[in-house]
């Protein structure tokens, strides 16, 4: 089946998609604080992860199932709520290893298929993901588009989303690995100093007021 898409609106979907994934979020904080606390490897595994989601919500859009948790807001919201009691329990957890952590200069390990899974598991729990596809998608769908022409179109705009996040989450996680090496080596020099043991309490709370704000809302 060929696409209808035009060059161009392929080309002002990713230039748009690069804005909004870029834009500080639960993603990008989750994806960050693993950098920082587990190097660059566990942060790429954690890009892994959190498209995967994003991957399943393109093919959920295309079948319309989306749509059906977007329209049922006891649905919506426990989404929202789930997804910030899961950061804050990764918070937590975070906490716990690094008490159990020997030697303040060394990175915490972490076991790379639980951080791909924690990616996944947090992003099916982002609502903020569902609603991109069902609000901001469409509009770049060609008109008239309907039936299997047009879930065709959903997959191949979901697959450009993937990519653009994929690069600009690499792009966090390298930048955050970097940073989290300079201060594991400041910490050599200073064992006091902890910077990044608070970063995934601050991503759980923020993610949990984001939740209750939207929900307050009536979003």
């Amino acid at each position: 089946m060929s696409l209808s898409l035009e060059p161009a609106q392929l080309a002002a979907f990713a230039a748009a998609s690069v804005v909004l994934v870029g834009m500080p979020g639960p993603n990008t904080i989750y994806i960050t604080t693993r950098s920082l606390a587990h190097g660059t490897r566990a942060g790429v595994v954690s890009v892994l992860g959190v498209e995967t989601g994003t991957a399943v919500y393109a093919a959920a859009t295309a079948l319309g199932l989306s749509a059906l948790i977007a329209a049922s807001p006891a649905a919506f919201t426990a989404i929202r709520y789930l997804g910030a009691a899961y950061l804050v329990l990764l918070a937590v957890r975070e906490l716990r290893r690094r008490h159990r952590a020997e030697g303040p200069t060394a990175a915490v390990p972490a076991r790379l298929g639980r951080v791909y899974c924690d990616g996944l598991l947090m992003n099916l729990l982002n609502p903020k993901v569902a609603l991109f596809f069902l609000a901001f998608l469409p509009q770049f769908l060609t008109r008239g588009t309907t039936g299997a022409a047009a879930r065709a179109e959903v997959l191949a705009l979901g697959l450009v989303t993937v990519l653009v996040a994929l690069v600009v989450d690499l792009a966090y996680a390298v930048v955050a690995g970097a940073l989290g090496r300079r201060l594991r080596a400041a910490r050599a020099s200073h064992p006091g100093r902890r910077p990044a043991r608070g970063a995934l309490p601050v991503a759980g709370v923020y993610l949990a007021i984001a939740a209750a704000a939207a929900t307050g809302a009536g979003g």
